[in-house]
């Protein structure tokens, strides 16, 4: 059936409807053809599924505590700008710069105008600044890019962010931002100043997107696969997001039905969507589409029936009053629990023809259909009730100064008032389990997972569907064989297919493969097994990122959780100093209450307390979320890191460099591009790093392929990568493995191959291949050794993460251990510092007479 919604003439048959909709009223689940029938039921039919919709969701009104409930939100409509690189078809709302000339206006409005509506609006009550834009104006308008230079910012984001700011500060309102399609950078970027965003799909018909004459043809941001991705990293963001369907622009009504199930999917996988909008289409005059019939009454109802049967009872369904003719009641008995966004100041810059209701009537019109109207927030109260990792801490005082701290809803009797926009109090404060690094290996970990296990990470059997096609190993028809002749030959010449064959190698094979990369090994940087005299420092373990791989990350109040002060990590640095160690590692899990220039601070304390000391600290996920935190580019943050006294980052948070696989193991992490321009950026500006793969979770050969592929391409252009450490996954508390998706860890075969390969296909571009004893233990270290590697990493000193996720093979090695690794593979150790240099004699004492690790492991100073 492909009957157009807006010009169908056909319908379905009565026994597909009579079918249908018995489904919908015993709750079992539809599919998209049923969905797509239910959208076309009419007169008793619909009043029959409006009825069914409606009791679900008087059961999730009744669920969240507020039985009987509509909500709105008190709001003024910000046209922040109307310039676009999109030409929607059926839009008024965009313009262009000679109009906004000749009217005495500004490529955008100035903050003076901004907060002008918003002091107005606080003082009649309004508590939500609803901030819309075009997208992107400055890549179509050079009027656009002109302003943004002339008043000092980088692009739209940044404005967007700095008036958002302001209007806290200054008045109080709570910003609701829907700026268009936002990359995950522009998420962590604007995060901090706004507890809710949004952005409709409207439809996931491509077609009306590609094809010429269709309504958003012309429009790059309006691409249907773009919008779902914005979607995505909202949820994987933890940004509590408003999303809905533009409805009878040309869809069909199976397209509708594709386009709430899309919908649904992306919240069952994330829980971030706050409300789904459902509007109706209206022709405008001076548009493209002017002559196209509006969507009718019915088309809306059964759509919102339908969207709240396929959503269920917990979601929240809105139609937009103004743009109903006042048919309230038929809108209620469809299944909506909210009216939007309404206001008592400005009108709907999208929609001017349609003035907004006024709010005594919304009032009266929803206790006629049997429901009392309560004024909320633009972040649900569900979300409020959530706290963390959804309110960014810099918003909970103004979230908290006009939210009922019982129901989340808005306190009506409270006018907004300014409040200062600043980073949380004490961020370095020492506080909980600070011990951990010494007694992970005498008492353990207080549970074998943390607290908020099925909610931090998203929806666990959404994320098994996601991760099963991914998991199916490939057939392999490429000749071994032939495949050992060209590494042996020229390991540089080995083909994508060639490759993979060898990353499957085993037995007889394999024991080949590994002697071609020990004998490349041996050719690019000799017998000597490196090690490097180091400690690592984790100054939190607090963090909210998701990852689900990750068992050392712990809620803020949870009893392994803990957070080092400057002079903590300042005292074991020096410690490590005075046993002789050239370098710390310092990472730490994103604190939400760590301002971005916590970072800056960390490598000025070591550096002040130790100058000779190398600080290698603070990888891609640290940076990205530095950089977004200050408002600063990643390449300015890099720059004052730098000047702080970071000498070199870590490759880590790369797992593995494809979105399929990481989506999988990290909800909320930097996606595998953010991740390159971070090393990249970093390489530019003379600061190196290591690179990392983690591997043997859900991964496949395919993927450890396209990893290191990449990794080869990266160092080719920029020479920045001063070795490659292979990570194998450690499953025993990892939540993804607990949650029955991961493998539990890699075989011995995985990491035989690996490090093969890894020598193989980045030579002669990376030279260093490091294995990891901490995860492989003395023997498995050995082998690896025999496989193509040349580095043994760092004596550590401490290491909590690892040891939080379950290995065994403890929290540090003295060199005498790190040697003994080396003669059990029968080659010299060789201490070197982060840079593969000659380490000063004076270091060289100082680690031999320690050993290289710390008596009885000093307890640090409180």
């Amino acid at each position: 059936m492909t009957t157009s919604a807006t010009h169908g003439t056909g319908g379905p048959t009565e026994n597909a409807l009579r079918r249908a909709l018995r489904r919908a009223r015993d709750g079992v689940s539809l599919d998209v053809a049923e969905a797509a029938v239910l959208l076309q039921a009419r007169g008793e039919h619909l009043e029959d599924l409006s009825a069914s919709a409606a009791r679900v969701r008087d059961a999730g009104l009744e669920a969240a505590g507020r039985p009987g409930v509509i909500t709105y939100s008190k709001s003024v409509f910000v046209p922040l700008t109307r310039l676009c690189r999109d030409k929607c078809h059926y839009c008024t709302f965009v313009t262009v710069p000679g109009k906004l000339r000749r009217a005495g206006h500004g490529m955008f409005m100035s903050p003076d105008e901004v907060l002008d509506i918003a002091r107005k609006g606080a003082a009649l009550g309004c508590k939500e600044a609803l901030i819309t834009l075009g997208d992107k104006p400055e890549d179509r308008w050079p009027e656009a890019r002109e302003w943004l230079d002339a008043h000092g910012y980088d692009d739209t984001i940044a404005y967007v962010r700095a008036i958002s700011i302001r209007i806290l500060e200054e008045t109080g309102l709570l910003p609701h931002l829907n700026p268009g399609v936002l990359t995950w950078t522009d998420f962590q970027r604007l995060k901090p100043v706004a507890p809710s965003m949004g952005m409709m799909l409207e439809t996931t018909a491509t077609r009306l997107w590609s094809e010429p004459g269709g309504p958003h043809h012309g429009s790059p941001d309006k691409e249907p696969a773009v919008r779902l991705r914005v979607l995505e990293d909202a949820g994987r963001s933890s940004v509590p997001f408003t999303s809905g369907l533009l409805i009878g622009i040309g869809e069909t009504y199976e397209e509708r039905a594709e386009s709430l199930f899309a919908l649904r999917k992306v919240s069952r996988a994330h829980h971030g969507i706050q409300e789904l909008i459902i509007q109706n289409f209206r022709a405008k005059p001076d548009t493209a589409m002017r002559g196209m019939p509006d969507a009718e009454l019915d088309e809306l109802v059964a759509t919102v029936a339908v969207a709240r049967h396929l959503l269920g009872p917990s979601a929240c369904l809105q139609a937009p009053p103004n743009l109903v003719d006042a048919e309230y009641g038929r809108l209620i008995a469809a299944g909506i629990d909210d009216w939007g966004g309404v206001s008592p100041l400005t009108i709907d810059h999208v929609n001017p023809e349609r003035p907004w209701p006024q709010i005594d009537e919304l009032a009266e019109q929803s206790r006629a259909a049997g429901f009392a109207l309560r004024e909320r927030l633009c972040v649900y109260p569900e979300f409020v009730r959530r706290g963390e990792p959804w309110l960014d801490p810099r918003l909970r005082p103004h979230v908290a100064a006009l939210a009922d701290p019982e129901t989340g809803l808005a306190r009506p009797d409270v006018l907004p008032q300014g409040l200062p926009w600043q980073e949380p109090d004490e961020a370095f404060t020492a506080s909980g389990r600070t011990d951990l690094h010494r007694t992970i290996d005498t008492e353990g970990r207080t549970g074998d997972r943390r607290a908020d296990f099925d909610e931090v990470y998203g929806d666990w059997d959404a994320l098994r569907e996601a991760a099963a096609p991914g998991m199916v190993p490939e057939r392999i028809d490429t000749d071994v064989r032939e495949a050992l002749r060209t590494a042996a030959d020229d390991p540089t010449r080995l083909t994508d297919a060639e490759a993979l064959a060898l990353l499957h190698a085993d037995g007889p094979a394999l024991d080949a493969l590994c002697r071609i990369a020990d004998d490349v090994r041996k050719s690019a940087v000799g017998d000597d097994v490196t090690y490097i005299v180091t400690r690592n420092i984790n100054f939190t373990n607090v963090c909210y990122t998701g990852c689900r791989f990750c068992a050392f990350a712990q809620r803020r109040t949870d009893a392994d959780a803990y957070t080092l002060s400057l002079d903590q990590v300042a005292d074991r640095a020096q410690q490590a100093w005075d046993v002789g160690a050239v370098e710390v590692c310092m990472q730490g899990g994103i604190h939400p209450d760590l301002p971005g220039t916590a970072y800056f601070d960390i490598a000025r304390a070591v550096k002040e307390r130790v100058p000779g000391l190398h600080v290698h600290a603070f990888s891609p996920m640290e940076v990205v979320n530095g950089a977004t935190r200050t408002g600063m580019s990643i390449r300015e943050w890099l720059t004052a890191a730098k000047e702080a006294g970071l000498d070199t980052i870590p490759g880590t948070a790369a797992e593995i460099l494809d979105d399929e696989v990481r989506w999988i193991l990290t909800k909320g992490k930097l996606p595998a591009a953010t991740w390159t321009e971070v090393v990249t950026t970093a390489h530019e500006l003379g600061i190196r790093s290591s690179s990392t793969m983690m591997y043997g979770h859900v991964d496949q050969p395919r993927h450890w392929l396209g990893h290191l592929r990449t990794l080869a391409d990266i160092q080719r252009r920029t020479g920045g990568f001063t070795e490659f450490v292979t990570l194998p996954f450690v499953h025993t508390n990892a939540p993804v493995y607990l949650a029955g998706i991961a493998r539990p860890g890699p075989t011995v075969r995985d990491n035989r191959a690996v490090t093969a390969m890894a020598r193989l296909l980045l030579h002669p571009w990376i030279p260093n291949i490091q294995t990891s004893w901490v995860k492989l233990g003395a023997e498995g270290a050995a082998e690896m050794l025999r496989s193509g590697a040349n580095d043994l990493g760092g004596t550590l000193m401490e290491e909590t993460i690892s040891r939080m996720a379950g290995s065994s093979y403890g929290s540090y090695k003295s060199v005498r251990d790190l040697v003994a690794v080396a003669e059990a593979a029968g080659r010299p150790a060789k201490p070197r510092t982060t840079l593969y240099g000659e380490v000063p004699e004076e270091r060289r004492r100082a680690a031999e007479a320690s050993d290289g690790h710390l008596p009885e492991l000093l307890p640090v100073l409180e």
